[in-house]
């Protein structure tokens, strides 16, 4: 069913994929915790940026907390992010927060396996690849995955959403 690096052990995102029977492939690179930006994590892979997304979560003052999904080399609209949610405004999460809100840290957050599922839209770029980059849920392992499959599986919107 899924490929993966016997050296490398399976997060929670992966037992979650591979429950659900949706394929792909666990992806290691160096970790750099003086860099965690989604440029750095491209150059490991030796991949284009725009195909390395990054997980952000965001709270909206309606809806209380969303993730957007967008190229690595992208910052998300928030005016945009905003609409698409239903809010009138929303702004990033503090980082202290992350963990408390979604079970993740900093540069291993996916899209897959928080501890709650919260609304989730993708950049409309995503459909333009056969496979994407996400975090599979801790720093230096990535899911290669069919953009279409995850955005099926976290049940999200595709929305143009960055600046």
């Amino acid at each position: 069913m899924s490929k993966k690096d016997n050296r490398t052990e399976k997060t929670n995102a992966a037992r979650l994929l591979d429950k659900a029977g949706i394929e792909y492939q666990l992806v290691p690179y160096a970790v750099d915790e003086n860099d965690l930006a989604a440029t750095h994590i491209a150059e490991q892979l030796g991949e284009p940026i725009e195909q390395v997304f990054k997980t952000l979560v965001l709270s909206g003052d309606r809806t209380g907390y969303f993730v957007c999904v967008v190229p690595g080399n992208a910052e998300v609209d928030l005016k945009a992010a905003a609409k698409v949610s239903g809010n009138k405004k929303c702004d990033l999460i503090p980082m202290k927060d992350l963990l408390g809100v979604t079970g993740y840290i900093r540069g291993g957050c996916s899209p897959v396996g928080m501890k709650k599922p919260f609304p989730t839209y993708f950049h409309s770029t995503a459909t333009g690849f056969p496979a994407i980059y996400v975090s599979a849920g801790v720093r230096g392992l990535q899911f290669r995955i069919n953009p279409e499959d995850l955005i099926s599986y976290t049940k999200a919107s595709v929305a143009d959403i960055i600046k």
